[in-house]
């Protein structure tokens, strides 16, 4: 792969990564935590105004028509902060499929409230025990309406989010994906509590009626559902790949400049044969998760095959970035699991972000089953 950026790429990575560093500031987070908002609303509003969110939008619909590395890139600079924005659900499981399979109206309606920050979007696609392209949730024809019952029990930024994206099943049996706006009748949402801190939203459909032209590319879509929810999967597990990397890098960023001042025995830490090797050792797993996530995130955003690059970035973050977050707490001993010291936001990220993206043998087994299909 290219591993340079276009000039465009980069300036959204800079500007995402000047951004958050001034509005996420460790006592920022510190003062939005202790005032429960869930989202850093300052920051929100200047990666909108700098055209960040709107990166992967079409230009006719007031963004930058960039691809999906951009916003890849932005995301690896959301997982540096540990930031508590919603680009991942908003740019990625939301912009980006309603940009390529939405309709005429669909896309006027959504994408240039997304890329002014106004409007925020969710995708509810985990259930309990059902994959998010055979849903458990139903969509019931009703006359020319839809009818939603069912349940969606973790839906990340689901109670901030304006609109959701919600995998529902048909008459026939298939898969639909349905734009349902937050404040719509019989929709309810109540708060999760999840591992780093920022809730979820547990969303109960109780006769939500939408209408016909509330499914994502109509009626007649050339996509079924489980195309698009695969479309959107693919995305968001590489995004997370790369949030994991900017919050692999930051942690060992902190456990270096913390070993080097940290005094035992009259010498520094980091002199320590046994800090250095483990220093050593999580520099090397934070290169390969940014490496291999980089590439999954080339070979998406060229419409190359990415299904086993993602998979081995998966393997990577899920693997790789365990060890890096748990190393880094343990060189600063007592004081990484400090609240006070921002080292505890990357590990409560990581491990969120690890098991959201599944343990490292079910990656394996997938990449072993597509190379023996070959």
């Amino acid at each position: 792969m290219d591993f340079r950026l276009s000039d465009e790429e980069q300036a959204i990575s800079d500007l995402t990564a000047q951004i958050l560093g001034d509005k996420s500031t460790h006592e920022r987070l510190c003062a939005l935590t202790a005032d429960d908002d869930r989202i850093d609303a300052e920051a929100w509003a200047a990666l909108a105004q700098s055209g960040v969110l709107g990166a992967a939008v079409p230009t006719e619909y007031g963004g930058l028509g960039l691809g999906f590395l951009a916003t890849a890139m932005a995301l690896q600079q959301v997982g540096a902060t540990a930031s508590p924005v919603p680009l991942l659900s908003t740019a990625v499981m939301g912009a980006m499929p309603i940009a390529e399979f939405g309709t005429a109206e669909q896309r006027a309606r959504c994408l240039p409230a997304i890329a002014e920050g106004s409007l925020i979007v969710a995708a509810a696609l985990y259930e309990e025990g059902a994959p998010a392209a055979e849903p458990e949730v139903v969509a019931l024809t009703d006359g020319d309406d839809y009818r939603i019952e069912g349940v969606k029990p973790m839906v990340a930024d689901g109670l901030d989010a304006g609109l959701i994206l919600v995998p529902a099943r048909l008459d026939d049996g298939s898969c639909g994906v349905f734009l349902v706006p937050s404040d719509s009748e019989g929709l309810s949402a109540t708060r999760v509590e999840v591992t780093t801190g920022r809730p979820q939203g547990r969303l109960e459909f109780s006769a939500v009626v939408v209408p016909g032209d509330a499914l994502l590319g109509g009626v007649s879509a050339a996509s079924s559902g489980a195309e698009i929810v695969d479309w959107i999967e693919l995305r968001a597990n590489c995004a997370m790949c790369l949030m994991m990397a900017g919050a692999a890098r930051s942690s060992i960023e902190l456990a270096a400049e913390y070993t080097k001042q940290r005094y035992q025995f009259d010498r520094p830490v980091a002199t320590f044969q046994a800090v250095s090797n483990r220093a050593g050792d999580s520099y090397i797993d934070t290169n390969a998760i940014t490496l291999t996530a980089w590439q999954a995130a080339w070979r998406i955003d060229c419409g190359l095959p990415a299904r086993d690059a993602v998979s081995i970035a998966r393997w990577w973050a899920a693997e790789g970035g365990f060890r890096v977050v748990h190393a880094a707490v343990h060189v600063h001993g007592g004081v990484g699991v400090d609240r006070d010291y921002p080292l505890h936001r990357y590990f409560l990220l990581a491990r969120q972000l690890e098991l959201t993206l599944g343990n490292g043998e079910e990656h394996l087994a997938t990449l072993g089953q597509s190379i023996a299909a070959r």
